[in-house]
């Protein structure tokens, strides 16, 4: 482990240089001990792949200081037990509109579409980290047989919802945005909404799981969604 500035009110502890659940659960445990009990001047820390970034007022509390804060409390969430975030259950249709790509990764895999349905909902996916848009998880556990390359030309716009594949992960797209990952599928979810009391679904250190639905199913989540937003905008209102 190693810690180092990368700011005037910021600190980076680095565990490692490997993507592993090993490493990422420590990460995930000094970010959970921090939010738990906060050490003073702390403001806010944003857990990666391997590292922890700690925001701090610097008025408050020294880099020295708290250097030395977060040498005791790695430490001591080290040797403690590991506890799993909570389990998202994410509906994914992956009907031919919402899959465009499917042909390519079954192409590329040599499987077919069932095969690749079948082997994106058996695991249960760990969220390394959330970044690239708010609420875009980086998934951990996604099945070697699916690993597929990422479009040599990115789409200029993908609907949010959409769930891809791109080289060795996997993850939903929570907002329109431009990108390169093999889409296979959509969720009726709004994975981050602003106006919810909870803006994202899930946390970084939370499990995913997916499942599959149909365009029906797909249809009725979707309805009730825009039910639910369609109540926070107007409670919102009368605010």
């Amino acid at each position: 482990m190693r810690i180092y500035p990368t700011s005037d009110c910021s600190l980076c502890v680095e565990f490692g240089s490997e993507i592993s659940p090993q490493l990422n659960a420590r990460v995930h445990a000094l970010a959970q001990s921090l939010s738990g009990k906060p050490a003073a001047g702390v403001t806010a820390v944003v857990p990666a792949y391997a590292s922890l970034l700690v925001c701090f007022d610097p008025l408050r509390v020294s880099a020295r200081r708290l250097e030395r804060v977060l040498c005791r409390r790695a430490r001591e969430t080290e040797s403690a037990p590991q506890k799993d975030g909570r389990l998202i259950r994410i509906p994914v249709c992956y009907q031919d509109e919402f899959a465009p790509d499917m042909d390519a990764v079954s192409a590329h895999t040599g499987l077919s579409a069932r095969e690749i349905i079948a082997r994106h909902t058996a695991p249960v996916y760990r969220i390394y980290m959330l970044g690239f848009l708010p609420g875009f998880p980086y998934l951990g556990g996604l099945d070697a047989a699916l690993e597929t390359p990422r479009l040599e030309t990115p789409r200029v716009k993908i609907p949010a919802g959409a769930v891809g594949i791109g080289g060795a992960q996997t993850g939903i797209y929570p907002l329109e945005s431009p990108g390169g990952w093999r889409l296979i599928g959509r969720t009726p979810l709004r994975p981050y909404a602003p106006e919810r009391a909870e803006p994202f679904l899930y946390r970084a250190g939370d499990l995913l799981e997916f499942y599959a639905v149909d365009r029906a199913e797909y249809e009725r989540i979707a309805r009730a969604e825009q039910g639910r937003a369609g109540a926070a905008e107007e409670a919102a209102s009368w605010a």
